[in-house]
């Protein structure tokens, strides 16, 4: 359970609908039934069908885009804590539409940073990713700027109470972009593609997703990334468990895609600090205090955090529990 105290509280969550925000939802009402969430999305569909499950109570449902800087700040006002979770994903989708991608990835980052300093919000986390280090992709160009947007942003907030931070995390399991549904289907099919053979990932639940979030919330003092020690898996061993004995074929890996990730470059590593169970990313700025920071150790020199090189992996049977 998280140390923290949400009772009470106002959250604006943006991108509410998605997987992560499913669960951050589940996790805040069943512990601090108090709290009201205002789902801030642009999907109407999801947003009904999420009430039809889910009721209204202390949710708040708000039609909205990230773009719109206006509406935001409407929906902002009042409110303690914002979870950014709002993006494009989809590599191929943002390939094809690279503009689309800068305005909800990029220039809506830079929407929330205004709006929460605005409305004098407590806490900004905004949710990133492993494809934000060294990307190849335009996805994980816009995510890496919306990085940077989100750890500057706390240079404007000058003397007020808002700081803002990052959580940055690998391919959760259970989620809808994960390729778990897409080897479900394949295998119904009777045949399974796999891009590259060789290729690794890391792995997260969508629980320590929301715990690692409740972190930030609780612990940022403003511009940190916070990055978890999470396992990592072969793309054959997850073929393994979800379809075992079904036939698969090698495609090639595709435009944007990287063979292994990264979750901690070696000059990020350089002003990082590690945790039993995660890395904290500090910022590079003058405003920065170093000295508040009372835990943690410094990484060696050259350090990298990547999926091919991690301490810790899951295999056939533990792929095969998590996936249920």
């Amino acid at each position: 359970m998280a140390a923290m105290d949400l009772s009470d509280s106002t959250i604006l969550l943006t991108g509410g609908t998605g997987s992560f925000g499913n669960a951050f939802i589940k996790r805040v009402t069943a512990e601090w039934p108090s709290a009201t969430i205002r789902i801030f999305s642009r999907d109407e569909l999801k947003q009904h069908d999420m009430r039809a499950r889910l009721g209204d109570g202390n949710l708040r449902y708000i039609l909205g885009d990230v773009r719109d800087r206006d509406r935001l700040r409407r929906a902002a006002n009042g409110v303690d804590y914002i979870i950014h979770a709002a993006a494009m994903k989809q590599v191929p989708a943002c390939e094809y539409n690279p503009f689309e991608a800068v305005q909800t990835n990029v220039l809506g980052a830079q929407n929330v940073v205004d709006v929460a300093i605005d409305a004098g919000v407590h806490r900004v986390v905004a949710l990133s990713t492993d494809k934000a280090v060294n990307p190849v992709n335009l996805y994980g160009a816009t995510k890496l700027c919306a990085e940077k947007i989100i750890v500057q942003g706390n240079a404007y907030a000058a003397g007020a109470d808002t700081r803002l931070s990052c959580v940055r995390y690998g391919n959760v399991i259970g989620s809808r972009g994960s390729v778990v549904p897409v080897f479900q289907r394949q295998a119904e099919e009777g045949r399974i593609t796999i891009t590259d053979d060789r290729m690794t990932r890391f792995w997260i639940t969508l629980g320590e997703a929301v715990e690692l979030v409740f972190y930030a919330m609780e612990r940022s003092r403003g511009g940190e990334i916070y990055i978890p020690k999470i396992p990592s898996m072969h793309i054959n061993d997850l073929a393994d468990a979800v379809a075992p004995g079904v036939p698969r074929e090698v495609t090639g890996i595709r435009p944007g895609e990287k063979l292994h990730e990264l979750l901690l470059t070696a000059d990020e590593a350089r002003h990082a600090i590690e945790t039993d169970d995660k890395y904290i990313v500090m910022p590079e700025h003058p405003w920065w205090d170093s000295t508040a920071v009372g835990e943690g150790k410094p990484l060696h020199d050259g350090f990298t955090y990547a999926s091919n090189t991690n301490d810790a992996w899951l295999d056939v049977a533990a792929l095969m529990e998590l996936i249920g």
